[in-house]
């Protein structure tokens, strides 16, 4: 018997890079979630240094995505341009955007302050609020690609 293999589809030199991209900020995003996981009872400071430092780097590569995305020339004008009937879902994670980016400010801010146990139970909630947001944010981004180009962007590196 022989094996039946599905082609892989090379992908435009953008789509590349915004594959690359999603996978960076998956990374961001884990170490978010190893670093809110590890025990902090007696730890408390070291907890929160870790949590700060994972946060500043998931702000970072989320500023990109915005950058990369709404740029003039970037993804969501390519898509509109291309595909019109998605204006409506661009304009939907723009407006996500604006409410995703302060958030993960807000909690770079507050991870500063953490001193005791309420401290890191109220970072544990906002940032478990976070996650879920981009979780959601990161499928609506996906399907879109899908949508407008028929390719599953992932987010393997």
């Amino acid at each position: 018997m022989s094996e039946t293999t599905t082609p892989t589809r090379t992908l435009p030199p953008e789509l590349e890079v915004l594959r690359r991209r999603r996978a960076e900020m998956g990374e961001s995003i884990a170490a978010v979630e190893q670093a809110l996981t590890a025990p902090a009872p007696g730890r408390v400071a070291a907890w929160a240094e870790r949590v700060h430092a994972a946060l500043v780097e998931l702000s970072a590569d989320l500023r990109v995505h915005v950058e990369v995305t709404q740029a003039p020339d970037g993804l969501f004008a390519q898509v509109v341009a291309s595909s019109p009937r998605l204006a409506g879902a661009v304009a939907r994670l723009n407006r996500e955007h604006t409410h995703l980016l302060p958030v993960v400010e807000t909690l770079v801010q507050d991870a500063e302050g953490v001193v005791d146990t309420a401290g890191v139970e109220s970072l544990r909630e906002g940032c478990a609020d976070l996650l879920r947001s981009l979780a959601r944010h990161r499928q609506a981004g996906a399907d879109l690609v899908y949508e407008a180009y028929v390719v599953d962007i992932g987010g393997e590196t």
